[in-house]
């Protein structure tokens, strides 16, 4: 080969990177004291040259192609910011390219085959139809939440709460953060004894058990996850909640019943796509009685410049086909455009990194029987997608909104407190 692997390296990304490139021609490069990065075949070479910046490497990785020295695959968080600061090829000179191009040719530049994990392309997923469509939307949540159950156990904790946790201090645990936020969206909604109540998109459950538990409601909680519908069903069991709550799997679009005292939404817009924003904030107004309050939970951008997928094709790729997000000025105006009243709106960000740092702590606490559970190449992804996900919100890349509205009657009456505040009752009731 007329230039080496670390050759290349050198030229096109230079020393200052804090990565040093161990390739398996024999060759060398880098900064001699940095991050060891091992790309142990031409096909590692292929990858990064298929598809340059983060799918590229992930894919390398996936196919144990690129081997990265004395990572903790369960918390990769630290080599995901050298990454993410050092990787810049340069644009080579005119005087380089016929070494670049020679260079190339020589690797057998070829497309290798994709790790099993990847998604496939968005154009290529219309074999499930439409974006957003029931045949599609279902597709795209089983991908992601019914992996194992037991893995999600390990990852999630006893909570099983797989949405932002809401810390009221720092010495909190996640487990007690977690069941913060569901108390705290309870008060949000004004929730008492006898009222009934809409989990939508509610996962294995916790928000339902918590509000009748705890609240004295009745609810209904629905997923298109066959594996959280499993779950959350035995528990209710389990505790002999059975009899006021239900989790249904179900499209959320297929629930029938009105009159709700009140709604939650904790994790589910991502998956709705943002032009069907109108079409659902509208179908759950309904569901609602005069009064009735629903409480949003999802993240968003923290700005109201563009809408719709990450510009990132790992999430799109592997962890969250389909999914969208808007600013959380877009979500008030089409809440408004609706027909709810806006009355409290916050942003949760910095509780997100919290979350997604402790589940990355539990992942690799828990990382062989993770493995074991999910495989190999399931479990590096969600160690990316954690680790990754930390740094997004920590770097106010993403937020974490809840915003509350109202089903205001027509003579104006809203039913909300004059000053409401969810913290001293949260303390009273402490």
């Amino acid at each position: 080969m007329s230039m080496t692997v670390g050759a290349a390296f050198d030229r096109y990304l230079g020393p200052g990177t804090g990565l040093r490139i161990e390739a398996y021609d024999g060759s060398t490069g880098g900064d001699p004291g940095g991050q060891v990065v091992q790309l142990r075949s031409p096909e590692a070479l292929n990858y990064l040259l298929t598809a340059p910046g983060s799918i590229g490497l992930v894919r390398a990785y996936l196919s144990e192609q690129l081997v990265i020295e004395g990572m903790d695959e369960g918390n990769p968080y630290p080599e995901l910011q050298t990454f993410h600061g050092g990787l810049s090829p340069r644009r080579p000179s005119l005087r380089e390219l016929p070494d670049l191009a020679r260079f190339v040719r020589e690797t057998g530049l070829h497309v290798p085959e994709l790790p099993p994990q990847e998604s496939p392309a968005m154009w290529r997923r219309l074999a499930y139809g439409l974006r957003h469509g029931r045949a599609r939307d279902a597709a795209a949540i089983a991908h992601h939440y019914d992996v194992s159950n037991p893995f999600y156990e390990l990852v999630l904790g006893p909570t099983m709460a797989y949405t932002c946790a809401i810390f009221p201090d720092d010495d909190a645990s996640l487990e007690e953060a977690q069941s913060y936020k569901f108390d705290l969206v309870c008060r949000k909604l004004g929730l008492s004894p006898g009222m009934r109540l809409l989990d939508v998109g509610c996962g294995w459950g916790g928000m339902v058990r918590h509000a009748v538990k705890h609240y004295g409601v009745t609810a209904l909680g629905v997923t298109l996850s066959t594996n959280q519908a499993t779950w959350g069903r035995e528990v209710l069991e389990r505790e002999g909640l059975s009899d006021r709550a239900e989790i249904r799997h179900s499209d959320y679009r297929d629930v029938t019943e009105r009159g709700f005292d009140a709604i939650s939404s904790i994790g589910l817009t991502e998956h709705i796509g943002v032009r069907h924003y109108p079409a659902y904030f509208r179908f759950l107004l309904e569901r609602l009685r005069d009064g009735g309050r629903l409480l949003n939970h999802c993240i968003t951008w923290p700005h109201n410049l563009k809408n719709g997928m990450p510009k990132d094709q790992f999430t799109n790729r592997y962890t969250f086909p389909d999914g969208e997000l808007a600013g959380s000025g877009e979500i008030v105006r089409v809440m408004e455009n609706t027909g709810f009243e806006v009355v409290h709106q916050e942003n949760l960000r910095e509780h997100y990194a919290r979350t997604t740092a402790a589940w990355s702590t539990n992942l690799s606490a828990h990382w062989d029987a993770c493995v074991a559970q999910a495989g190999i190449g399931t479990a590096r992804v969600w160690g990316l997608y954690l680790a990754g996900s930390r740094m997004n919100f920590e770097k106010n890349v993403i937020q974490l909104h809840q915003v509350l509205g109202v089903r205001t009657s027509e003579a104006g009456e809203s039913g909300v407190e004059l000053r409401p505040d969810w913290e001293i009752e949260a303390a009273v009731r402490d």
